[in-house]
């Protein structure tokens, strides 16, 4: 019999490990959030109890923040995966730092664990490949921001055993989520590919000089119904995220529509990531609130 999830180690504590971190701990599932940067811990500490404020502050918490942070502790190691029926890997997309820690987990995991990576566009398979139990292996894609996107992509690498697909799912339901079931493991698996093609056309037609970046996003929002446009969005995820998944699925798939368009490309080595820069497609202060639009090619955008 396989034993029940009751503690998950989440490695990697940036925004989506930290997200990953509070839903489980708000389903009542105890957490080990580990990373090697101790301020990188702090910031998740910090960032996952104001989440659960402001949840508790609209009434959408069973509980009280306390108890909710009473589940959550933190490692700068991986040894608290050794105790836990989930490993979640949720660190930065890139495949050779990912497999790094994979083979390290490999040893400490046991082997009746369940693991799984975060990537949003790495195949599922290869990442397998660093595991002494691939069939225990497979994805589980949350969407940013985690506590409040409800979708949760669980896709089947070609090892991943039938029992662990059907574990995956289970456990996303019992954390409050509804997994998308992703049956073949193909490149950016389901709902990026969908969404990536309108986004990097939008990037395009501002690179072309057609419509400027906060028009995109209000019509996106207005005409789409779209919590936030394209480019907030793309700010709060990380352009380096996005630049990643979308060189991991042309270099797959060995198709051009998935290159980087030249905007994004410029913006990335330049260091504007996003929010946790301070630029991106917009600017920001500080605390993270938007200042307006940045600069795209050099000199002063309209």
């Amino acid at each position: 019999m396989e034993p029940e999830i009751r503690k998950v180690c989440v490695v990697g504590a940036g925004q989506m490990g930290s997200g990953i971190g509070q839903v489980c701990a708000q389903a009542g599932l105890e957490v080990a959030l580990c990373d090697t940067s101790q301020a990188a811990l702090d910031r998740a500490l910090e960032a996952i109890a104001w989440s659960v404020g402001k949840l508790a502050e609209k009434g959408r918490l069973r509980e009280g923040p306390q108890q909710v942070m009473g589940r959550i502790a933190t490692s700068r190691e991986l040894e608290p995966a050794a105790g836990a029926q989930l490993v979640i890997e949720a660190v930065f997309e890139d495949q050779a730092v990912k497999t790094r820690v994979l083979e390290e987990l490999g040893g400490i995991a046991p082997r009746e664990s369940l693991v799984a990576t975060n990537t949003s566009a790495i195949p599922i398979s290869e990442l397998a490949a660093a595991l002494p139990a691939p069939e225990r292996f497979l994805g589980l894609h949350f969407f940013n921001p985690v506590p409040m996107m409800q979708a949760v992509e669980v896709v089947r690498g070609i090892l991943t055993s039938g029992e662990s697909f059907r574990r995956g799912a289970e456990f996303v339901r019992a954390i409050g989520k509804t997994p998308i079931l992703v049956r073949r493991d193909v490149a950016g698996f389901v709902i990026n590919r969908i969404n990536y093609p309108a986004i990097m056309e939008a990037m395009r037609l501002v690179e072309q000089g057609v419509v400027s970046v906060q028009d995109v996003d209000q019509g996106l929002r207005l005409a789409s119904g779209r919590r936030m446009g394209i480019f907030e969005t793309s700010d709060l995820v990380g352009l380096d995220v996005t630049y990643g998944a979308l060189l991991a699925m042309h270099r797959e798939t060995g198709e051009d529509r998935w290159f980087p368009p030249f905007i994004l490309r410029r913006k990335v080595k330049a260091g504007n990531l996003g929010r946790k820069t301070g630029i991106g497609w917009y600017r920001y202060d500080q605390q993270g609130r938007r200042l307006g639009p940045a600069e795209l090619f050099g000199g002063e955008d309209e």
